[in-house]
């Protein structure tokens, strides 16, 4: 059995398991008892009051974190003619057509996101059984089935991520890296929350986000205070 270090464990007396505590709170809380000793991923979970397995109230899009996650994504863009050009202008990081599928069909996937233009996608559709367990199919929900191929692009190297409901009607989501000052992990998290509360669907009945945790990659949750999920409310 894995024991914690004593480092760990000490620090991890800081959490107080029953508490909830506001966004500000949790955030500094989950910087002081981060111990790796690489930059841990700051991560929100958030439980929602959805009935999944109605297509009604499964959930699914994305959102750009005004200050990026810290993890630099390779952007692929399956484009042709002036919409390649465009991709490579605004610096995707690969751009093709058959050749990059038949490149992903035989294994390669040293790529991070997807992007495909609609008059592609009867030929990406090939890779869905590939591509869609991994989260990597081109979606237009999420905003990269686009012929805007520079706004794509753009978005995701300011700082695009995707966000969908799991089996439970969880979403798992990245707000940036521990070495990221406060403010800027606030700034993320209550762009994520509005933007979740947004997308609220018109079906889902009684009350909506049920539980937020925020946790580092490798350290223990800190629960959010409901109450407390604008910036106005926790001032």
């Amino acid at each position: 059995m894995a024991t914690k270090s004593k480092k760990r464990l000490e620090v991890a007396k800081l959490v107080d398991i029953n508490a909830v505590y506001d966004p500000a709170e949790a955030i500094d809380l989950v910087k002081k008892v981060s111990t790796a000793k690489f930059d841990e991923t700051v991560e929100v979970a958030v439980k929602l009051g959805l009935d999944v397995k109605k297509a009604d109230q499964q959930l699914r899009g994305a959102v750009v974190l005004p200050h990026g996650t810290g993890k630099k994504l390779r952007v692929l863009v399956f484009a042709k003619g002036d919409k390649a050009k465009e991709a490579e202008a605004a610096g995707a990081d690969y751009v093709g057509e058959e050749d990059l599928i038949n490149k992903i069909s035989q294994g390669w996937f040293d790529f991070d996101v997807v992007v495909a233009t609609p008059d592609m996608m009867a030929s990406v559709g090939k890779l869905g059984r590939v591509l869609g367990p991994k989260g990597l199919m081109p979606n237009p929900k999420t905003g990269t089935v686009t012929f805007d191929v520079k706004k794509a692009v753009d978005e995701i190297k300011a700082g695009k991520i995707e966000y969908r409901t799991d089996k439970a009607g969880n979403i798992h989501a990245p707000i940036g890296k521990v070495s990221f000052d406060q403010q800027k992990l606030l700034e993320n998290f209550h762009v994520l929350i509005d933007t979740l509360q947004k997308a609220k669907p018109a079906a889902a009945k009684g009350q909506y986000i049920r539980n937020i945790t925020v946790s580092s990659t490798m350290g223990p949750g800190v629960k959010v205070n409901l109450t407390k999920l604008t910036p106005e409310a926790s001032k």
